[in-house]
């Protein structure tokens, strides 16, 4: 309701005549239909793409340790070290946030990744809380797009074994599925600590397994939500790591997921790799063919791992070498 006029006289008609005015201002003037339900939440952040109402809500964040310890190859971590002392970041450890892309289109309501879910560490599993604070409950949701089944991004879908997300669509590639599924999941390639892989490789089985009834393949270049999602897949982070374009009244949003864990190290040398790559090489081979498209196309980003709220935009100083601008936080008008 907008504030009725106010001017002397009726100032000085006293309390009943302002009592009347409201009144009739409020029965001529109903609230906007379109009005945007407030919140007050600081893990969320909620911004536009076109006509899609879109939000960045925080699952919560950890710390990688050692912080060079994580980064390959290990003759460069001298060269990684200078470049964080340089922005004066912190030394014991990479900062990991942990973001969650939520869009609503009128009844329509899409979640990218569901983060941790329930979990006993609490500097996870935020992100329930928060989605209910902007108005959407869990059966709401009506599209599950999962980008890759490492922990912080499949666990959320899955809630006392029981999809989170009843009334939705879950959507992932055909390539993460058979490398779960296979006989002997594929690891020699990865850095990472190969005696956490039997159990992620049986939960994540046991989670793809309750989520199939729901289960809808996305092949590369699919496209869903009238054409306004579309799936591109970008594989070396994981044989089926998926990254997704998303588009509404010319305004278009690139989720880059986890091609990049920190907002330094994963674009000053755009060679480096973190120890969660499952084909360290070929993950190299997709961030540079992403990345060489949104600097060119000057793609506006948003990063599941990245600073929250995750936005922003790529600059480059030298071949290989990328710079993480990020989007200054506005709060409309």
């Amino acid at each position: 309701m907008t504030s009725p006029s106010w001017n002397r006289r009726s100032f000085l008609t006293g309390s009943a005549a302002l009592l009347s005015q409201l009144a009739t201002s409020a029965a001529a003037e109903p609230p906007a239909a379109t009005a945007a339900a407030p919140f007050r939440n600081p893990n969320v952040y909620r911004f536009q793409i076109g006509d899609i109402e879109a939000f960045s809500i925080s699952d919560g964040h950890s710390l990688i340790r050692p912080a060079m310890g994580m980064m390959h190859p290990e003759s460069d971590r001298p060269q990684m070290q200078a470049v964080m002392e340089s922005h004066f970041e912190r030394l014991d450890g990479i900062p990991l946030y942990v973001n969650i892309l939520v869009l609503r289109k009128g009844k329509e309501v899409a979640v990218f990744d569901a983060g941790f879910g329930k979990w006993p560490n609490p500097n996870w599993g935020w992100f329930f809380e928060a989605l209910a604070s902007v108005g959407i409950q869990r059966g709401d949701v009506t599209a599950a797009f999962l980008s890759h089944a490492h922990i912080d991004h499949i666990a959320g879908f899955v809630t006392d074994n029981a999809i989170t997300f009843p009334n939705a669509q879950f959507y992932c590639t055909q390539e993460e599925l058979d490398f779960w599924f296979s006989p002997e999941p594929d690891f020699s390639k990865s850095k990472r600590d190969k005696r956490e892989l039997p159990g992620l490789t049986r939960d994540n089985r046991k989670r793809f397994e309750i989520l199939k009834p729901v289960t809808q393949v996305l092949k590369d270049g699919s496209s869903v939500w009238n054409g306004d999602i579309r799936l591109e897949l970008a594989p070396g982070h994981t044989a089926g790591h998926a990254i997704f374009h998303i588009q509404s009244k010319g305004e278009k949003l690139l989720h880059i997921m986890d091609l990049a864990h920190h907002h330094l190290l994963m674009f000053a040398n755009v060679n480096w790799t973190i120890a969660f790559d499952h084909d360290p090489e070929l993950a190299v081979v997709t961030r540079k063919k992403v990345y060489g498209r949104a600097l060119t196309e000057k793609t506006r980003l948003y990063g599941f791992h990245l600073p929250w709220p995750g936005l922003g935009h790529l600059g480059s100083t030298a071949a290989d070498s990328y710079v993480w601008i990020p989007e200054r936080y506005s709060w409309g008008s």
